[in-house]
C-alpha cells in the first residue's frame, strides 16, 4: 500500500529522513506547491491531492502544516489510515498565538518582505518556534518563498476543522508550536520538540510501523 506524506511548513523532506517506514509500503513524498495569488486553501488542496492515486487503498501522513493538508486531502480522497505528527485535529487544539493571529488578522496584514529569508525576522521565528536549541535548524526548512510562507501562515491561523475520532495523532510533549496541553494524541514523544520526527526517528518510526502494520 502507499503511505503519501506531506512534511511542514517550509520543510522538504529532511526533517523525515532518519524515519524508517514499513517496508512492505511504498512511501510518496508530495512536494509543496507555491500558491497562486491569491489562492483558495480549498483549490490549493484539490492540487496538492492531484498525484494521489485513489483508485487503490492508501494512508496519508502530514507533518506539522502537512498534517492539516492531509486531513483536508481525506475529505476529497478518503485514506485508510490518516496520521499526524506534530500537527493538530481541530481549530480547537490551536495555541493561543496562533488563535490570536486568527482574532487579530495580523499574518494577513504583514508584508510579503518580512518573510524575507535574510532577515533576522524570520530566522528568530523559526528558532523561537520549532526548536531553540538546534542550531542547524534552517536546515529542514529550503521553501523559503515569502508569499508561500506568508500565505501559509494566513491559512493556519484562519484553519477550522471539526476534529476526526479516526485521526491518528503523535505529539512532542515539549511542543510549543501545537502545545500538548491543547490535544489528547494518541502518541506521546517524551522529550520531543517540534522537530521531533528528526530527533526522535527510532521512537517515531516504531509508532510508525505499528500504525501502519
Amino acid at each position: 500500500m502507499k503511505i503519501y506524506v506531506v512534511s511542514g511548513l517550509g520543510a522538504d523532506f529532511k526533517v523525515l529522513e532518519k524515519i524508517q517506514f514499513p517496508k512492505q509500503h511504498e512511501v510518496i513524498f508530495i512536494d509543496w506547491l507555491i500558491p497562486e495569488q491569491n489562492e483558495e486553501f480549498q483549490h490549493y488542496i484539490k492540487r496538492m491531492a492531484e498525484k494521489i492515486d485513489e483508485s487503490e487503498p492508501f494512508y496519508l501522513l502530514g507533518y506539522s502544516f502537512g498534517g492539516i493538508l492531509v486531513q483536508e486531502i481525506s475529505k476529497l480522497k478518503p485514506a485508510k489510515k490518516v496520521v499526524i505528527m506534530g500537527s493538530i485535529r481541530s481549530d480547537k487544539e490551536k495555541s493561543v498565538l496562533i488563535k490570536t493571529g486568527q482574532i487579530t488578522r495580523i499574518p494577513k496584514f504583514l508584508p510579503v518582505r518580512f518573510f524575507n529569508e535574510k532577515t533576522t525576522n524570520i530566522y528568530s521565528m523559526f528558532r523561537k518556534f520549532f526548536d531553540p536549541k538546534n542550531p542547524k535548524i534552517l536546515q529542514y526548512f529550503q521553501i523559503r518563498d515569502p508569499y508561500y510562507l506568508k500565505w501559509s501562515i494566513e491559512k493556519i491561523s484562519d484553519w477550522k476543522f471539526e476534529e476526526s475520532p479516526d485521526v491518528i495523532q503523535i505529539l512532542g510533549d515539549k511542543d510549543i508550536v501545537f502545545p500538548i496541553k491543547n490535544c489528547r494524541p494518541d502518541y506521546i514523544i517524551k522529550g520531543g520538540t517540534h522537530l521531533f520526527p528528526a530527533t526522535k526517528s527510532k521512537e517515531v518510526s516504531g509508532i510508525l510501523k505499528g500504525v501502519f502494520e
